[in-house]
């Protein structure tokens, strides 16, 4: 099965909500890409040193079995959701660490885009980080998406918007225009949005004309006019600026459209080319009520054929 878009979708899966969450996204970006999509099971590998005949047998055929019953679910529930079979591959894959797994198998696949679930201890519509996705958003060569806990329920038909949380940097413009790259292929509207936080200790209604909010909400509106015109004259692209005291609330005063998705940055103190979940981004993640994009440092648009390097 060829990849001929550049963007194969590749889908960690286990049998419970986390898995269902992540497939209804990844079915849905792979249905609007048209992009072939391989969901992956990752699991223990047997034990690392022998031990006797039967025991190892018996491990390693409950291994088998498990997987193959995962699988086996991933395969039906992406036909409900109207991947087409011949675009769908399926994958085990033995790792420690089911995160380090994906990472790997990414590496073998080619894959553009690596989609997770939430934990299960979070909240309803929002991202909780457990290990798997702490691995992800700390080392994926490629975007990492991750669905909110039972995304699965009341799935959008369809990824309206790419809302950016834009922080004007040195190696921002690389990542820009690669989430620029995924909004289009989603046939989705782009918006760039600042959060511009007050100073503590200042309150909303001694905003002073010409203070330090003012030169930051201009120097805020400067950057997004700068990202904006990046895409030159054919892409529209809507500008925000949020105030308030903190990322959570002043997030929460930001319009979510039931089809939208938030992309952010990793943190510049992360390795050149990999997700790195810094102290800013990993606040947007957790107050999102959306699906988030995490895009690796120094990324790029990806190219036809291009392949994740693994290190």
């Amino acid at each position: 099965m060829n990849d001929t878009n550049g963007m194969r979708v590749l889908v960690g899966y286990a049998p419970d909500e986390r898995g269902d969450d992540a497939l209804a996204l990844a079915a849905l970006l792979a249905r609007t890409m048209n992009a072939p999509l391989t969901a992956v099971h990752v699991h223990p590998p047997p034990w690392p040193t022998p031990g006797p005949g039967a025991v190892d047998a018996e491990w390693v055929a409950y291994l088998k079995g498990q997987a193959d019953e995962a699988l086996a679910g991933a395969a039906a529930r992406l036909t409900e959701l109207d991947v087409p079979e011949r675009d769908v591959e399926l994958r085990v894959h033995a790792h420690r660490s089911s995160g380090r797994g994906l990472i790997q198998v990414a590496g073998d696949v080619g894959a553009g885009l690596v989609v997770a679930g939430s934990a299960p201890r979070g909240r309803r519509g929002r991202v909780a980080i457990g290990s798997t996705a702490d691995q992800l958003l700390h080392g994926s060569p490629v975007p990492v998406m991750l669905a909110p806990r039972g995304y699965a329920a009341h799935p959008p038909k369809r990824i309206a918007r790419m809302t950016l949380a834009y922080f004007q940097r040195q190696d921002a413009d690389g990542p820009l225009t690669a989430a620029a790259s995924i909004a289009e292929r989603l046939d989705a509207e782009l918006r760039l949005l600042t959060l511009v936080l007050r100073p503590p200790g200042l309150a909303a209604k001694f905003r002073v004309p010409g203070g330090v909010l003012d030169r930051q909400l201009a120097q805020a509106e400067e950057d997004l006019r700068y990202a904006a015109g990046l895409f030159g004259g054919g892409t529209p692209v809507e500008r925000l600026t949020a105030i308030g005291s903190d990322i959570a609330k002043t997030l929460g005063t930001v319009d979510m459209l039931h089809g939208e998705v938030l992309a952010c940055l990793s943190s510049h103190d992360g390795p050149l080319r990999k997700v790195f979940l810094g102290e800013s981004s990993g606040k947007i993640v957790r107050a999102a009520p959306c699906p988030v994009l995490l895009l690796p440092r120094g990324a790029t648009a990806p190219t036809v054929g291009e392949k994740a390097q693994v290190r």
